[in-house]
Protein backbone atom coordinates (compact mmCIF):
# COMPACT_ATOMS: atom_id res chain seq x y z
CA UNK A 1 0.00 0.00 0.00
CA UNK A 2 1.45 3.38 -1.02
CA UNK A 3 1.50 6.54 1.03
CA UNK A 4 3.93 5.55 3.78
CA UNK A 5 5.68 8.71 4.96
CA UNK A 6 8.79 8.63 7.16
CA UNK A 7 11.13 11.14 8.73
CA UNK A 8 14.45 9.99 10.13
CA UNK A 9 16.42 12.22 12.53
CA UNK A 10 14.86 15.26 10.87
CA UNK A 11 16.56 18.40 12.18
CA UNK A 12 16.70 22.11 11.43
CA UNK A 13 18.77 24.79 13.12
CA UNK A 14 18.33 28.54 12.91
CA UNK A 15 21.62 29.90 14.16
CA UNK A 16 22.05 28.43 17.62
CA UNK A 17 18.39 27.43 17.95
CA UNK A 18 17.33 23.87 17.13
CA UNK A 19 13.70 24.19 16.05
CA UNK A 20 13.21 20.51 15.16
CA UNK A 21 15.58 18.09 16.83
CA UNK A 22 16.14 14.61 15.35
CA UNK A 23 12.48 13.70 14.93
CA UNK A 24 11.93 10.18 13.59
CA UNK A 25 8.39 9.04 12.78
CA UNK A 26 6.56 6.84 10.29
CA UNK A 27 3.01 7.57 9.16
CA UNK A 28 0.86 4.85 7.63
CA UNK A 29 -2.08 4.93 5.18
CA UNK A 30 -5.44 4.60 6.87
CA UNK A 31 -4.26 6.48 9.95
CA UNK A 32 -4.89 10.06 11.02
CA UNK A 33 -2.03 11.33 13.16
CA UNK A 34 -2.47 14.55 15.13
CA UNK A 35 0.70 16.52 15.82
CA UNK A 36 0.25 18.56 18.98
CA UNK A 37 2.31 20.53 21.44
CA UNK A 38 2.51 23.94 23.11
CA UNK A 39 3.20 27.12 21.14
CA UNK A 40 6.74 27.09 19.78
CA UNK A 41 7.02 23.32 19.99
CA UNK A 42 8.05 22.97 16.34
CA UNK A 43 4.82 21.56 14.88
CA UNK A 44 4.51 23.86 11.87
CA UNK A 45 8.28 23.82 11.32
CA UNK A 46 8.11 20.01 11.18
CA UNK A 47 5.31 20.31 8.62
CA UNK A 48 7.41 22.77 6.62
CA UNK A 49 10.34 20.35 6.58
CA UNK A 50 8.14 17.50 5.36
CA UNK A 51 6.38 19.50 2.63
CA UNK A 52 9.52 21.33 1.47
CA UNK A 53 8.96 24.92 2.59
CA UNK A 54 12.12 24.58 4.67
CA UNK A 55 15.32 22.66 3.96
CA UNK A 56 16.48 20.37 6.75
CA UNK A 57 19.87 20.84 8.35
CA UNK A 58 20.12 17.06 8.58
CA UNK A 59 17.97 13.95 8.45
CA UNK A 60 15.69 12.56 5.76
CA UNK A 61 12.11 12.55 4.47
CA UNK A 62 10.93 9.43 2.64
CA UNK A 63 7.73 8.65 0.79
CA UNK A 64 7.13 5.01 -0.14
CA UNK A 65 10.78 4.34 0.63
CA UNK A 66 12.09 7.05 -1.71
CA UNK A 67 14.14 9.95 -0.35
CA UNK A 68 12.37 13.22 -1.21
CA UNK A 69 14.11 15.57 1.23
CA UNK A 70 16.20 17.09 -1.56
CA UNK A 71 13.15 17.99 -3.67
CA UNK A 72 11.52 21.44 -3.69
CA UNK A 73 7.92 21.73 -2.50
CA UNK A 74 6.25 21.56 -5.97
CA UNK A 75 8.00 18.29 -6.80
CA UNK A 76 7.06 16.82 -3.43
CA UNK A 77 3.45 17.71 -4.24
CA UNK A 78 3.76 15.83 -7.54
CA UNK A 79 5.11 12.80 -5.68
CA UNK A 80 2.00 12.73 -3.52
CA UNK A 81 2.32 15.18 -0.63
CA UNK A 82 -0.65 17.49 -0.31
CA UNK A 83 -0.53 20.47 2.01
CA UNK A 84 -3.40 22.90 2.06
CA UNK A 85 -1.78 26.32 1.97
CA UNK A 86 0.61 25.33 -0.81
CA UNK A 87 -2.29 25.20 -3.19
CA UNK A 88 -4.59 28.14 -2.56
CA UNK A 89 -2.15 30.84 -3.57
CA UNK A 90 -1.41 29.46 -7.04
CA UNK A 91 -3.97 31.64 -8.87
CA UNK A 92 -5.61 34.13 -6.47
CA UNK A 93 -7.06 36.20 -9.31
CA UNK A 94 -8.75 33.27 -11.04
CA UNK A 95 -12.18 32.06 -10.03
CA UNK A 96 -12.76 29.42 -7.40
CA UNK A 97 -13.88 27.00 -10.13
CA UNK A 98 -10.84 27.70 -12.30
CA UNK A 99 -8.49 27.03 -9.39
CA UNK A 100 -10.02 23.64 -8.69
CA UNK A 101 -10.33 22.80 -12.39
CA UNK A 102 -6.60 23.45 -12.85
CA UNK A 103 -5.83 21.14 -9.92
CA UNK A 104 -7.96 18.41 -11.52
CA UNK A 105 -6.28 19.01 -14.86
CA UNK A 106 -2.84 18.84 -13.29
CA UNK A 107 -3.62 15.48 -11.70
CA UNK A 108 -4.67 14.09 -15.08
CA UNK A 109 -1.50 15.38 -16.75
CA UNK A 110 -3.42 17.71 -19.01
CA UNK A 111 -1.39 20.85 -18.43
CA UNK A 112 0.95 20.25 -21.40
CA UNK A 113 -1.49 18.43 -23.70
CA UNK A 114 -3.47 21.27 -25.21
CA UNK A 115 -5.70 19.22 -27.51
CA UNK A 116 -6.62 16.81 -24.76
CA UNK A 117 -7.25 19.72 -22.38
CA UNK A 118 -9.79 21.09 -24.84
CA UNK A 119 -11.48 17.74 -25.36
CA UNK A 120 -11.54 16.90 -21.63
CA UNK A 121 -12.59 20.34 -20.47
CA UNK A 122 -16.13 19.32 -19.55
CA UNK A 123 -14.89 16.38 -17.51
CA UNK A 124 -12.46 18.59 -15.61
CA UNK A 125 -15.17 21.16 -14.90
CA UNK A 126 -17.66 18.53 -13.76
CA UNK A 127 -15.14 17.08 -11.32
CA UNK A 128 -14.20 20.55 -10.09
CA UNK A 129 -17.87 21.33 -9.39
CA UNK A 130 -18.18 18.06 -7.48
CA UNK A 131 -15.25 19.05 -5.27
CA UNK A 132 -16.79 22.47 -4.66
CA UNK A 133 -20.13 20.94 -3.78
CA UNK A 134 -18.39 18.72 -1.24
CA UNK A 135 -17.02 21.79 0.57
CA UNK A 136 -20.21 23.81 -0.01
CA UNK A 137 -18.59 26.37 -2.28
CA UNK A 138 -20.47 25.62 -5.51
CA UNK A 139 -22.48 28.82 -5.14
CA UNK A 140 -19.21 30.80 -5.16
CA UNK A 141 -17.67 29.01 -8.13
CA UNK A 142 -17.35 32.19 -10.18
CA UNK A 143 -15.96 34.43 -7.44
CA UNK A 144 -12.22 35.10 -7.48
CA UNK A 145 -10.27 33.07 -4.94
CA UNK A 146 -8.78 36.20 -3.39
CA UNK A 147 -12.24 37.64 -2.71
CA UNK A 148 -13.34 34.78 -0.48
CA UNK A 149 -13.54 35.30 3.28
CA UNK A 150 -10.98 33.41 5.31
CA UNK A 151 -13.26 30.51 6.23
CA UNK A 152 -14.15 29.90 2.59
CA UNK A 153 -10.49 30.06 1.60
CA UNK A 154 -9.78 27.25 4.06
CA UNK A 155 -12.57 25.21 2.48
CA UNK A 156 -11.11 25.93 -0.95
CA UNK A 157 -7.78 24.56 0.29
CA UNK A 158 -9.48 21.27 1.10
CA UNK A 159 -11.21 21.18 -2.31
CA UNK A 160 -7.87 21.74 -4.06
CA UNK A 161 -6.19 18.96 -2.12
CA UNK A 162 -9.07 16.60 -2.88
CA UNK A 163 -8.78 17.50 -6.57
CA UNK A 164 -5.09 16.58 -6.56
CA UNK A 165 -5.87 13.31 -4.73
CA UNK A 166 -2.46 13.07 -2.96
CA UNK A 167 -1.16 10.05 -1.07
CA UNK A 168 -0.59 12.19 2.03
CA UNK A 169 -2.92 14.92 3.28
CA UNK A 170 -1.34 17.52 5.58
CA UNK A 171 -3.78 19.78 7.43
CA UNK A 172 -2.33 22.67 9.45
CA UNK A 173 -5.12 23.93 11.72
CA UNK A 174 -7.79 23.43 9.03
CA UNK A 175 -10.59 25.01 11.08
CA UNK A 176 -8.69 28.16 12.07
CA UNK A 177 -10.69 31.30 11.32
CA UNK A 178 -13.88 29.43 10.54
CA UNK A 179 -17.27 30.17 12.02
CA UNK A 180 -18.98 27.60 14.21
CA UNK A 181 -21.28 26.70 11.30
CA UNK A 182 -18.38 26.13 8.88
CA UNK A 183 -16.25 23.84 11.06
CA UNK A 184 -18.42 20.68 10.72
CA UNK A 185 -18.11 20.78 6.91
CA UNK A 186 -14.33 20.50 6.98
CA UNK A 187 -14.28 17.98 9.81
CA UNK A 188 -16.71 15.76 7.91
CA UNK A 189 -14.50 15.92 4.81
CA UNK A 190 -11.43 14.93 6.83
CA UNK A 191 -13.44 12.14 8.45
CA UNK A 192 -14.52 10.85 5.03
CA UNK A 193 -10.90 10.81 3.83
CA UNK A 194 -9.92 8.87 6.93
CA UNK A 195 -12.70 6.33 6.35
CA UNK A 196 -11.30 5.50 2.91
CA UNK A 197 -8.34 3.88 4.70
CA UNK A 198 -5.98 4.45 1.75
CA UNK A 199 -4.70 7.92 2.65
CA UNK A 200 -2.08 9.04 5.15
CA UNK A 201 -3.39 12.06 7.07
CA UNK A 202 -1.40 14.44 9.28
CA UNK A 203 -3.17 17.09 11.31
CA UNK A 204 -1.75 19.99 13.32
CA UNK A 205 -4.54 21.23 15.56
CA UNK A 206 -4.82 23.17 18.83
CA UNK A 207 -8.45 22.28 19.47
CA UNK A 208 -8.24 19.13 21.56
CA UNK A 209 -11.90 18.25 20.99
CA UNK A 210 -11.12 18.02 17.26
CA UNK A 211 -8.03 15.92 17.99
CA UNK A 212 -9.94 13.51 20.22
CA UNK A 213 -12.71 13.15 17.64
CA UNK A 214 -10.51 12.48 14.60
CA UNK A 215 -7.10 11.16 15.65
CA UNK A 216 -6.06 7.52 15.67
CA UNK A 217 -2.66 8.54 17.00
CA UNK A 218 -1.05 11.57 18.62
CA UNK A 219 2.55 12.64 18.55
CA UNK A 220 3.63 15.40 20.89
CA UNK A 221 6.46 17.81 20.10
CA UNK A 222 8.11 19.93 22.77
CA UNK A 223 11.09 22.21 22.17
CA UNK A 224 11.47 20.56 18.77
CA UNK A 225 11.77 17.04 20.18
CA UNK A 226 9.42 14.09 19.99
CA UNK A 227 8.01 13.87 23.50
CA UNK A 228 5.33 11.17 23.16
CA UNK A 229 3.69 8.97 20.53
CA UNK A 230 0.65 6.71 20.86
CA UNK A 231 -3.12 6.44 21.14
CA UNK A 232 -4.86 9.72 22.06
CA UNK A 233 -6.26 8.70 25.45
CA UNK A 234 -2.94 7.30 26.60
CA UNK A 235 -0.77 10.14 25.31
CA UNK A 236 -2.87 12.99 26.69
CA UNK A 237 -2.91 11.41 30.15
CA UNK A 238 0.86 11.09 30.39
CA UNK A 239 2.27 13.34 33.16
CA UNK A 240 5.10 14.46 30.89
CA UNK A 241 2.57 15.63 28.26
CA UNK A 242 0.37 17.40 30.79
CA UNK A 243 3.46 19.12 32.15
CA UNK A 244 4.51 20.30 28.72
CA UNK A 245 1.02 21.68 27.99
CA UNK A 246 0.18 23.14 31.36
CA UNK A 247 3.64 24.30 32.43
CA UNK A 248 3.10 22.84 35.88
CA UNK A 249 6.61 21.46 36.13
CA UNK A 250 9.82 21.09 34.20
CA UNK A 251 9.46 18.45 31.50
CA UNK A 252 12.66 16.75 32.61
CA UNK A 253 11.21 16.42 36.12
CA UNK A 254 7.95 15.00 34.76
CA UNK A 255 9.89 12.33 32.90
Amino acid sequence: MSGVLETQDLTIRFGGHVAVDRVSCAFQPGTLTAIVGPNGAGKTTYFNLISGQLKATSGSVRLDGEEIGHLPAPLRTRRGLGRAFQLTQLFPNLTVLENVRLAVQSRHGGALQLLRVWLDQKGYIDEAYARLEAVRLADKAHATASSLPHGDQRKLEVALMMALDPKVYMFDEPTAGMSVDEVPVVLELIRSLKERRDKTILLVEHKMDVVRELADRIIVLHNGQLLADGEPAHVMNLPIVQSAYMGTADVAEAA
